[in-house]
């Protein structure tokens, strides 16, 4: 039998004879709906005694915004009984006297504007037990009281996005989509692990517009991350309108169909939250993490802004704001001068049956924290045979082992270095991570990821996580990854992959940990962001890969430095450095082979390269006049000691060789005597310079007297061709550099 399928009457049969053929299977993934479902009581769960509470915590949402001027109520609104059944249903472990314990659920916003619910969740917590004179040091716990809310989105005050020392919060936040991509690695942490705990996010909907959460939705389904739950907030509504105006597709289809289970709810209703979240927790056997959807309505109950995209970041003003909060069931004075007195009159109502309530719902939560003795053995008895070591303690060796010693006076990328260090160092710790931006083998991570195999559902215990092409996801997620801290205090780092060129996608997700880092000290991660193939080096493919200009982004980021080797084993000991520091790294790496340099005769050992700079060839005493050249890149290097004959010709001439410019301006803080050695104010001010790429990187070692004439770098787009061929075409062949220098030297003379 034929079927003429362009026929409609054949389309039709053929629906009728063969469904199967118009059916897309979700790989395994459950669906339920749950909404408007006779649903059986639970014990203890009391539903009118929640509605109260969420009376209670919309009221100090409203105040905490009306203080503040600011704030984003929406989406805190519409969160209010997906926070309390949460918490009053006992889901999460968590020790409110104890948050930041390790063996504990992480809780992640990737909604981070909705702080004014967080923060108004911890004030409901927190009086509680100080009025059940609970005990906790302050200094550890770091609560938030009723009192504090009046200083929200202030310096001495609750803050406007989350924060990671925040009780509750475990990752900062706010840029849409990236809290959910960090959340992702954490639970590729814990469950390669061997750990039960679970990581719960709260997400808004608009953040599945953004690109990165597909990237993220897609390898957390692939890898089998189980143990993580989201609890998104269907209100329909982002900051600009409606987003049905930019997802019009049904929204569980952004979801479900890339592999996840999905439980829609009524988002406003706790008995239909608390029977998803129970199934959600339990997981539905089938190695996939799982979604609530959550109708909601967007600013619930907060007057004239109710249901609508106003109430994102806007305020009601003052008299219909003192309204909203009557109509909640408050009797506040609504004075403007003194907000606290409203947030007094709504914790008033909070009655001593009330407390006991909350106190019990959060001593079951505290119980479901295991024991940390017991949670190591978990993790030692998973993953036997490997170290058990925090990999920012391990420390060069004495005697390096004969992969990571590369032979002086060989061609060797750069990247191939990296590769074997990361090999290595895959070998020492359980606590190391790799990836690449389906760039694996180019990029030198391969063998790394091999040590252990890549995560996924019949290997949980890799440790390589195949990104795919999907830069924006693996910077948030493998940087995010390191900022956790596992019980026994390990903590993950990683190190994730891509071409120089393509780092500038990853800019805002390493932007995000960096600032992390910066706010909880005791949290911060080591990474690091491999750049390779640097330079012009990737001449075939172009200008749309030439990697000259990213390190202009990282360059001016807080909390990281640029590290370039100009050779292998400067490589290798810059890394060891940097694991030493703990402070996360931008490498970047040579695709084409560079001379390993040749040490001794005054060119010092490659630890040298950890000040930044050194000399790689002084004066000579030829009785000449003097010029030093400042020099970045293995190639520019190669090129300038090719022509420096010619130059020592009509010139006595010091060689300055720079690894991350950086790391020079702390060794000037640090040795100013030995940075003067290197490179002596006279002589930056006369200094000529040379990149392989942005001129400005090379910045801090001028004394910019004439800097058009004498700072060269590559400030344009070129055409494909071979390395030698690129570098002629910017005028860095050896000859070209050799007129350059000549001339730019002829003028500080003069």
């Amino acid at each position: 039998m034929y079927f003429n399928i362009a026929e409609e009457g054949d389309l039709a049969k053929l629906k009728k004879t063969e469904p199967k053929r118009f059916k897309i299977e979700a790989n395994g993934a459950q669906y339920i709906d749950l909404r408007a479902l006779p649903l059986a009581p639970v014990p203890n769960f009391e539903i009118g005694r929640l509605t109260h509470l969420a009376n209670i915590l919309r009221g100090l949402i409203f105040a905490t915004v009306e203080a503040a001027q600011s704030g984003h109520p929406g989406g805190s609104s519409s969160k209010v009984e997906q926070f309390l059944t949460l918490l009053m249903g006992g889901f999460i472990a968590f020790d409110p006297t104890d948050p930041k314990h390790t063996c504990r659920d992480r809780v992640i916003w990737s909604s981070g504007h909705c702080t004014p619910l967080l923060y108004s969740g911890l004030a409901l917590i927190y009086e509680v037990l100080r009025r059940r004179g609970r005990q906790f040091s302050e200094a550890v716990v770091r609560p938030v009281f009723p009192e504090d809310l009046i200083r929200f989105r202030h310096t001495d005050g609750p803050q406007g996005h989350a924060e990671s020392y925040t009780p509750l919060s475990d990752f900062t936040t706010g840029p849409s989509g990236h809290g959910f991509s960090a959340a992702g690695g954490m639970a590729l942490v814990h469950k390669s692990c061997g750990l039960p705990t679970k990581v719960w996010v709260f997400m808004g909907d608009a953040e599945s517009e953004e690109g990165l959460t597909y990237e993220a939705r897609n390898i957390l389904a692939t890898t089998g991350a189980d143990n993580m739950i989201v609890t998104l907030d269907y209100n329909h509504f982002g900051i600009d309108g409606d987003i049905n105006e930019v997802i019009s597709a049904p929204y569980v289809n952004y979801w479900h169909g890339l592999g996840w289970n999905a439980i829609e709810t009524d988002g406003h209703n706790p008995l239909e939250l608390f029977y998803a979240y129970k199934l959600a927790a339990e997981g539905f056997g089938n190695n996939l993490p799982t979604i609530v959807i959550s109708h909601t309505i967007k600013g619930k109950s907060y007057g004239k802004m109710e249901n609508s995209s106003a109430s994102h970041g806007s305020h009601l003003p003052h008299e219909e704001y003192v309204q909203a909060v009557k109509e909640l069931g408050f009797n506040i004075p609504g004075n403007a001068e003194n907000v606290m007195e409203d947030i007094e009159a709504i914790m008033e109502t909070i009655s001593g049956t009330d407390e006991l309530y909350v106190e019990h719902a959060l001593q079951l939560c505290a119980e479901k924290i295991m024991h940390e003795p017991e949670l190591i053995a978990q993790m030692k008895a998973a993953l036997a045979g490997r170290n058990f070591i925090q990999p920012t303690k391990i420390l060069r060796p004495e005697q390096l082992p004969t992969e990571l010693i590369f032979k002086e006076g060989e061609q060797v990328a750069t990247r191939k270095a990296a590769g074997a260090w990361f090999k290595w160092m895959m070998e020492q710790t359980a606590f190391f991570y790799t990836g690449a931006g389906d760039l694996s083998g180019s990029t030198d991570v391969k063998a790394a990821e091999q040590v252990y195999g890549l995560i996924n559902k019949t290997n949980p215990l890799g440790r390589g996580i195949r990104f795919g092409i999907a830069e924006q996801n693996m910077a948030m997620m493998a940087s995010g990854l390191t900022e956790d801290i596992l019980p026994g205090g390990y903590k993950p780092i990683s190190a994730f992959a891509s071409y120089a060129v393509f780092t500038n996608m990853m800019a805002n997700g390493v932007r995000l940990s960096l600032v992390g880092n910066s706010v909880n000290l005791q949290n911060a991660g080591f990474f690091i962001m491999v750049a390779s193939h640097d330079g012009p080096e990737t001449g075939e493919d172009g200008p749309t890969h030439h990697g000259m200009y990213w390190m202009a982004l990282y360059d001016a980021f807080p909390g990281i430095k640029v590290y370039k080797p100009l050779d292998a084993n400067e490589t290798i000991a810059m890394l060891f450095y940097a694991l030493k520091i703990g402070e996360p790294i931008a490498l970047s790496l040579t695709r084409t082979d560079v001379p390993v340099i040749k040490r001794g005769n005054g060119v010092p050992p490659a630890i040298a390269a950890t000040n930044g700079a050194y000399v790689y060839k002084n004066y000579s005493g030829n009785g000449k006049n003097k010029i030093a050249v400042a020099v970045c890149g293995g190639k520019m290097l190669a090129n300038l000691i090719e022509v420096l004959p010619q130059m020592e010709n009509s010139f006595d001439v010091k060689i300055v060789a720079v690894t991350s410019p950086e790391l020079y301006v702390d060794y000037r803080k640090q040795n100013p005597e030995g940075a003067r050695a290197i490179l002596s104010d006279e002589e930056r001010k006369k200094l000529i310079v040379l990149h392989n790429g942005w001129k400005g990187f090379l910045d801090p070692f001028i004394l910019p007297a004439d800097y058009e004439n004498r700072v060269f770098g590559m400030d344009g787009y070129f055409k494909s061709g071979r390395p030698d061929e690129i570098y002629e075409l910017a005028g860095f062949s050896p000859p070209q550099l050799l007129e350059k220098i000549m001339l730019a030297a002829g003028k500080i003379i003069v």
